[in-house]
Formats: C-alpha cells, structure tokens, sequence
C-alpha cells in the first residue's frame, strides 16, 4: 500500500502499521481488516480523527458475498423481460426520430439503468393498494423510456402510445410526455424530476412529511418507503447535496436515494482525474447517512475473494473514473493489459480467463443479485437514511458505438447493426428483415398476456400492491370554514394601523383554530416568524421536531416561548427556501399520494421566492401542488432599512410565468380574506373543478390604517383583479388613479389633493392583480383570433372602464412593468409610476420620492397627462413639481418611517 510520507513524523512506525495490516488481509481476509479498521475508529472517536478526511472504504462492494441475501425470484424470468423492456425502451425513442418527426429522446440511461429499476418493481417498490399505503419513488428523468415500455407489457399503454412518445399534443389522445410529468400524464407519474437537484430535495421532504402526518396524527404512514432515483453527475447540483442534513437529523429511515453511477456526465466523466463514488461515499457518510456501494458483480467475488496480495483492491482504489469508463469503450483485452497488467499478481488472476470473459465480468448495478442484497439493507429501519452507490455503464448492452461513449447521451437512434447487436444481446424474436425494411418501423415485441414472462410480472405487482409509477387523485372531502370565520378580516383595524402581513396571520390563526379544518393547515416558514408576527404561533401550535424538544428553552418563561414537539404544526424549515418550497411541494400534493388534503401556507420574503426557488415552484406547478404562497415584506420601497437584496420590484412579473399561480396584490386586510376565501373554495371546495392553482398573496410590512369592508363591495371585482374604492364626483377634470398593494393609500391622498388643490375629479380603483387582468385580456384577445365568426369577447378591465373618463394613472410599489400589464385593454391615455431602479438603504419617503411613486408623484403626473389633452392648464405640471419639490428626495412625505423587517 502506498501512503505520503511528506508529514509523517515516524514513517517506520507507520509502515510496520502498514505491514501488520497486510499479514491480517492475508491471514483473515479483507472483510476482517475491513471490521478491525471499523473498531479502531469507533475507539479512536471524533477527537482522534479531528481534521482528517470523511472515512471512505475500499473500491469494493460494501455487502460482503457471506451476507447477501437470497435473492427472493427468479432471476432467469426477470433477466427475459427485462430485456423485452430494455428493447422497447430503445425502439420507442428510435422511432421517434423519423424524418417528419424528430422530437429526441434518450436511449442510454435506461440502458444502464434497468437493473435498479427492475429489482425494486420486481421485489421492492409497493403500489397505491399495499397495506402500507404504498412507496413513493422518484423516477430519474431521462430514464422515461424504460417505464413506458414496462407499462406496454404490463397492459398499461398500447403499441399506439408508445409511438405517441413527445408528441402529446399530435397524437393525443395517446400522447406520452418527454420526463415524468404529473400535470401532463395525470394518472401515470406522480414525480416531476427531470430538473435537476429538485428531485433529491423534493424526496427528502416527502419523506419528512409522511412523517409529519403520521406524528400529527393524520395518516398512518409507518411503512410507506421514499425511494429517488439520481444520476451521479446531477449530484453536483447543490439541492442535490444540500439537504442531506435534514434526512440525517430527522431520522429518516424511510428515505432510500439510488444513484446511477456510470461515472459519465450529459458531456463526459463526472471526475475523469477522480473517483465519484468515493466523493459521494464522503459526503453522505459525513452528513450522517449509511453508504452501500454496490459496484462489482458476481463475477469479480472469486478475483477479490483471491486478492490475498490487497494489489486488485489497492488498483481498484487508485484506478481514476476516466479510466474505468475508458475500460467499458475498449475490450476485454484492453481491461487486461491496461489494468490487469499493472501487478503481477492481477494479471495471474486472470490469465486463465478469455478477452471475452474478463469483458463479461460486470459493474455491481447490473447484477440482480447485488443490487438486491442493497435494496434489502436499505429498507431496515435503523434510524438513518441510507443511499446507494450503484457504478452502472451508461449505454449498457446497446453495443459498442453506445456503452460507455462520452456522446451517448445525445444519441438517440440506433444504425441497423447496432440494432442487430442489441437484438442478439437481448434475445429479441426480430428478424433481419424486420430491422432492414424500414429504419424507423423497428417492431416493439410482446410476448403475449399469457407468456410465463409477462404473467410472472404481473403477480410480482399484484403482491406488491399494483402499479409503480400510478397517480392517484381521490383525496377525502374537506370541510371548508363558514364564512363567518372571515368577519374579523373584515372588520378593518379600527383606530390601530396594522400591516397586510399582520392581517394575513390574523386570518391564518382563524383558520387554523377552526375545527375539522384547521389541523389541514399546513404553516411553513423559513426563519422568520418573528418578523411575519408569527412567533404567537409557537406556543400553541408548535414547531415540528421528530425529536420533540429535548432541551431547556431560553424563553421558557415568556408567554411566546419556541416550543418544539413531536406533534407540532409549523414546519420551521430554517434559512431555507429552497427547503421551505419541497415542503410546500410534498404538502401541496398530499391530497394525491396520500388522499389527505393538506392546505400548505409557506410565508417568506418575497424577494427571496421567485427570484431563488423559482424553478422549485415550477416543478410545484408539474407535480399539480395546491397550497398559498405568501410573499411578505413585500415592495420595493417598505423594506428600505434592508436595502437592495431585500427590495421586491418584480416578484409578480416573476410569478406570473408560471402558469398554475394566482398571484394577488391586496392593499386591505379584506381583500386577503375574499382572494383567501376563494383560494381555499378553487383549491379544495366539493364543487370545484379547476383545482390545481397555487396562490401567491403578496402582503406588507408597514402598517397603515385598514379600513372595514364596505357593504356594497365588489367581491367579484376583488377577485377578477380591480375594484373601485371611491368615486371623485363629477365637477372638473377626470383621471383615473390606479394603484395596488401598498401603494393604494397613496393613491387616495394623491385624488385628495387633485380635488381640493387643483380641481381634478380622481376615481379611485385598487388593482388586487395586474397579472390576473392581463391574463383575462390575452384570453379574450386569442378567443376573438381563433373565433372571428363570433361576438367579441370584451376584457374584464375593459368593460370596468368602459364608461371611465379622463387619463389613468397607475402607481406601484414594484416597477412599471408590471401595472404595463393591462396598458394594451384600456382606451384611455395612460401613464404608469413604478421603481424602475436597484433598491438602497433610506426611509420609505425618501425612497418614493427617488422613484416618483409617491403622493405628489402621482399628483403632478395626473396634471401632466391632463394637460396634454387640455384639460388643465399647461403650466399646472410645472407649477406643481416645483410646489411640491418634486426633485428633492428629502422633500418626499410619503409613508411611515421605518423600513426594518
């Protein structure tokens, strides 16, 4: 064994500790060594190994041959239909690159990857109807292919779908989608994952959260299992590795991630110069995972078991990934000159062997056997999550020009001899004829409902509970509050000034109190309920710990204490966003893999939501989550202490590019409680039919005085996106004064000292959604496109101003591109105030005036556009922002002081 000795301050000590190592390999066996080195760490304890790297075993299988299991089927039965699949899987995505069609596709994940997934479909992965209640796995991506063509034999998908793959919308109704899609292939994937690190985290708060509902109490979710499969490469992601933690911390015991190590990149070697599976092995052991490396096969046991020397072991650790990718390119005779040959001791291992049986002999995630002895260990409930390191090759069995290429990723057909080749490996019943006649007509092949193949994998199925992957969507009906919970929200502040963030929470501690419901509500919050107020919740509620609290608070004493419990509602997920939203994501669509309903409320900074975990909400929306997302501190201008990373322009232009979220700007406590009332109605009502929508509320931190619902409000107008709060009467000019959020208030100054400075008659009119307008505007532009022979649809915003008079003005506390919104529905001239520039530290007024949002901004714009059509004076802009020093940051009034969180 080599070592460095460039800091060893007694190298003869060390190598007679290096030398009694090797009599003991020699003497007992590695598995031996292997349990000595075990005890010498645990005795030498963290404080001995202070500094030093994660420990990390041997190149070798972690399940010594003497404890595998027996392998619980029949692995002749299994092996025949796994190549069935493997075939379909390749012709599925070779057909699909005809000429007039090309869509892509990916041959060689599944390729490498089939084992993995038919070990656990065959004798792990339980369905929806199991006494468990079923697993739920994360499928990888690219690996689409294979389970589509599982389904085919299972009777699932027709020979007609399968040739529908990535043309949905062309050949719908049998249109299959590119990835696992939930929202495209409602009743088949319940997962999305193709994006990378957002399935590893999503898996880890799934799991986390059929804990939570078994600790609360809601469903029995004891032996449900979480399985992910991951690619080696996606683990360079930082979701992929940045929330180990919470697996370890909690516990999680039910969690299983599976990572496909081929060792290859979308481009090349994921460490070409290193070893992957030993950066990984660190990495999880050090967060507190348990490690199973699977990656030799059978084939190699009597090689290791003969590796009295430690040479096979010792190359085997010192062998760089580039080479043993470069190994599967090349030949069995290449493994044994370039590898074999670098000891005299290997290469006499092998010298009675052929090219072709040293080619033969496999990597670990190939083997039946080996990838099953892992499943078995990871799936004993210990206390730790458990990973597994299976090394693969990518491309496997597709032949030469696929296995182990650097470019296989973006291969996505076969030339007829490779077909040919892949035919003869899987023993598929295809002539030559059949592959030669038609490029792109290569037959799928079953063997009949009645073969022993296809009715072998059917009852493996029935027992283990049906269908993997299947989504299932027939959650428990849940009552919905009486509209009376509502009526504080209503009720308006009184004489007090409070937030929207304020109103917000009072109407969540409504709901959360009322009973039948308020145990669905699910609060998620990272790190900052003491700035929400939501630190009342605490004591009452409680922080979910797995753990319960096992220490003496600090603030035991005071009436909001931080109180943890086993059964706690809140999910306090820490600095965490990116965590937060894979809670949001498993609570959101409890309703379809547990038939319980959950209503998530995830409050955060606003700036900090779409612009950080945007793609996270985007695979929300695929995985059809249902919840309220609530971006607080909202604005460019009301967090002005925090400055520029804490100043929200554009968080509703961000959201509004997802397509499944609501996004609502409310200026009063109750406008929330209708936008929140209806929410709840769309999302989880009986008579719903629209469901899959996620709410995004954006609500303030600077108070201001809420005033009561109206009796004559318009409801309707509150929800389809504006509403009028007041009429200017009908003396003198007309304007319009448009504003949302926070700003409203300024607004009705602003149409205040129109009146009664310069005469102008101002209609006030809070717009609780620019986006929600807009969207009902494109979608009577294209209807009227698409349908010229009928009556034009006419724009909500548009009728609401059809009889509106004089310019309109719109003023927000984000930038102008989002009251632009609706510019292209109204008639009227129309002129927008928005923050248009990078947020800074200053008090509130200072900042409005900067970005000439605020009061006598919307005043002196309001005369301008008046006097472009006459109706004022053309020296009243003038004559106004001098009056008002409108260039003069200090001169601004605009607000309340304050600023901090």
């Amino acid at each position: 064994m080599s070592v460095d000795n460039s800091k060893d301050v007694d190298p003869e000590e060390t190598a007679e500790w290096l030398e009694s190592y090797e009599d003991l390999v020699k003497a007992r066996g590695r598995d031996r060594a292997r349990q000595i080195l075990e005890s010498l760490n645990d005795k030498a304890g963290v404080a001995a190994s202070s500094g030093s790297s994660p420990l990390v075993t041997d190149y070798i299988n972690t399940i010594p041959v003497s404890e595998e299991p027996e392998f619980a089927g029949n692995e002749e039965i299994e092996r025949r239909y796994r190549s069935l699949i493997r075939w379909n899987a390749a012709v599925l995505v070779h057909r699909a690159q005809r000429s007039d069609i090309g869509v892509g596709g990916h041959i060689s994940t599944y390729a490498g990857a089939a084992t993995l997934y038919e070990v656990g479909l065959n004798h792990f992965f339980r369905g929806p109807d199991h006494p468990s209640g079923g697993d739920q796995v994360f499928f990888q991506g690219h690996a689409s292919p294979g389970m589509y063509a599982r389904a085919y034999l299972e009777g699932r998908l027709t020979e007609e779908d399968l040739n529908g793959f990535r043309q949905e919308k062309s050949k719908a109704p049998h249109g299959l989608s590119s990835y696992p899609h939930p929202r495209l292939m409602p009743d088949f994937w319940q997962f999305p994952t193709v994006s990378m690190g957002i399935g590893p985290m999503n898996a880890i708060y799934q799991a986390q959260f059929n804990r939570y509902l078994r600790n609360r109490g809601i469903k029995d979710t004891s032996d449900q299992h979480v399985w992910a499969f991951l690619g080696d490469g996606e683990m360079d992601e930082p979701e992929s590795r940045g929330l180990l933690q919470l697996a370890a911390n909690d516990g999680l015991d039910n969690l299983t991630f599976v990572i496909n190590c081929n060792l290859q990149r979308l481009d090349g070697p994921v460490r070409g110069n290193g070893k992957i599976v030993q950066e990984l092995e660190a990495f999880f052991r050090g967060a507190g995972w348990d490690v199973i490396k699977v990656l030799w096969g059978r084939e190699w046991d009597p090689l290791f078991a003969g590796d009295t020397t430690g040479d096979l072991v010792r190359i085997m650790n010192e062998t760089p990934d580039g080479d043993f990718q470069t190994y599967k390119g090349e030949s069995g005779g290449y493994i044994r000159d370039n590898f074999f040959s670098k000891s005299t001791a290997t290469k006499l291992m092998v010298k009675d062997m052929t090219d072709d049986q040293i080619w033969n002999m496999k990597r670990g995630g190939h083997d039946y056997a080996k990838v099953y002895a892992a499943y078995h260990a990871a799936t004993v409930r210990n206390g730790r999550p458990t990973v597994v390191l299976a090394q693969t090759v990518k491309g496997y069995g597709l032949g030469h020009n696929f296995e182990a290429r650097n470019a296989t990723h973006q291969m996505k057909k076969l030339k007829q001899d490779d077909l040919k080749t892949f035919r003869d490996l899987m023993h598929i019943p295809v002539t030559d004829e059949q592959i030669e006649s038609d490029a792109y007509d290569v037959p799928y092949y079953h063997p009949g409902a009645d073969s022993e193949e296809i009715q072998y994998m059917l009852e493996r199925r029935r027992k283990l509970g049906g269908w993997v992957p299947e989504r299932r969507n027939s959650p428990k009906q849940v009552a919905l509050p009486d509209t009376k919970l509502y009526a504080v929200a209503k009720k308006g502040s009184g004489k007090q000034m409070a937030a929207t963030t304020m109103a917000f929470v009072r109407l969540l501690r409504d709901l959360m109190r009322d009973k039948g419901f308020g145990e669905r509500v699910v609060p998620i919050i990272p790190d900052e309920a003491r700035t929400f107020g939501m630190d009342s919740f605490f004591p009452s509620a409680m922080i979910y710990n797995p753990k319960g609290q096992n220490y003496t608070a600090v603030d035991r004493e005071l009436f909001l204490a931080y109180k943890e419990s086993t059964h706690g509602q809140l999910l306090h997920t820490g600095i965490n966003e990116a965590g937060s939203m894979a809670a949001f994501t498993a609570a959101g669509t409890s309703y379809a893999t547990h038939g319980e309903p959950m209503i998530p409320v995830y409050v955060f900074y606003s700036m900090f939501g779409f612009q950080r975990t945007g793609d996270a909400m985007w695979a929300a929306m695929d995985q059809m989550t249902r919840g309220f997302i609530i971006g607080a501190t909202a604005g460019r201008t009301t967090l002005t202490g925090e400055g520029l990373q804490h100043a929200d322009g554009h968080s509703p232009l961000l959201a509004s590019t997802n397509p499944a979220m609501k996004i609502y700007d409310p200026a009063y406590g109750y406008e929330i409680a209708h936008i929140v009332e209806a929410g709840l109605e769309q999302m989880y009502g009986a008579d719903s039919t629209d469901r899959n929508w996620m709410y995004y509320v954006t609500v303030y931190n600077e108070p201001i005085s809420q005033p009561a619902e109206p009796e004559d409000v318009d409801v309707e107008g509150i929800l389809k996106g504006i509403h009028k709060v007041s009429s200017g009467g009908d003396s003198g000019p007309k304007v319009q004064l448009l504003g949302s959020g926070v700003s409203l208030p300024w607004v009705q100054e602003a149409a205040m000292i129109l009146g009664s400075e310069w005469g102008v008659s101002a209609d006030v009119w809070s717009v609780t959604s620019w986006v929600e307008l807009r969207r009902d505007g494109l979608a009577a532009e294209k209807h009227n496109f698409l349908h010229p022979d009928e009556q034009p649809q006419v724009p909500y915003v548009t009728r609401r101003f059809a009889d509106a008079q004089g310019p309109v003005i719109a003023s927000t506390d984000y930038m102008s591109a989002v009251p632009d919104q609706i510019r292209q529905f109204l008639p009227n001239r129309f002129a927008t105030l928005g923050a248009d520039d990078h947020g800074f530290s200053d008090t509130r007024a200072a900042a409005r005036r900067y970005f000439h949002i605020d009061v006598h901004s919307i005043v002196v714009r309001a005369l301008q556009e008046l006097a472009a059509t006459g109706d004022v004076p053309s020296s009243a802009p003038k004559e106004a922002a001098e009056k008002y020093r409108l260039l003069d940051v200090t001169a601004g009034t605009t607000g309340n002081a304050g600023g901090e969180s």
